[in-house]
């Protein structure tokens, strides 16, 4: 299956080794959920996803390399995320709190405050996030990919 030109890109992370991590974690079906935040949809103009969509998630070198389909999407305060949308990103947080810490380390980040064109930007209990959980449509890497 190849991607129909008009299904919207999803990146996740940056460029590099957090990138290639999910990529593959999608790609063996390890990750079935992530997390944006609400500020990050509203500074790019994007809407939010919703459930049914598709979208053709592209690796660190910006090559389609899957079709994923959104199953469900809640938008819930930092503080509200559970253990299950944890486990369900597949990134091997054993607790809410390792999850948190790690998610903000990455959204406090030079690059994220970068993409926000915000210097100082923090994230707290009240942020609201994105809880966005979907499913593997397409492997697009061919045989010799897999």
């Amino acid at each position: 299956m190849r991607p129909a030109p008009d299904l919207p890109r999803v990146e996740f992370a940056f460029p590099g080794p957090l990138r290639d991590r999910l990529v593959a974690a999608v790609l063996d079906g390890t990750k079935t959920s992530t997390t944006g935040l609400v500020a990050d949809y509203e500074h790019e103009g994007e809407p939010l996803p919703r459930a049914g969509e598709r979208s053709v998630v592209v690796d660190s070198d910006d090559r389609p390399v899957a079709v994923i389909e959104t199953t469900d999407v809640r938008v819930v305060p930092l503080s509200d995320v559970d253990f299950a949308h944890v486990v369900d990103e597949g990134e091997g947080d054993a607790s809410v709190a390792e999850w948190r810490a790690n998610h903000e380390s990455f959204w406090h980040s030079t690059d994220m405050r970068a993409a926000l064109e915000e210097p100082d930007f923090t994230v707290d209990d009240s942020t609201l996030t994105v809880l966005q959980r979907f499913r593997l449509v397409a492997d697009l890497r061919g045989p010799a990919g897999r």
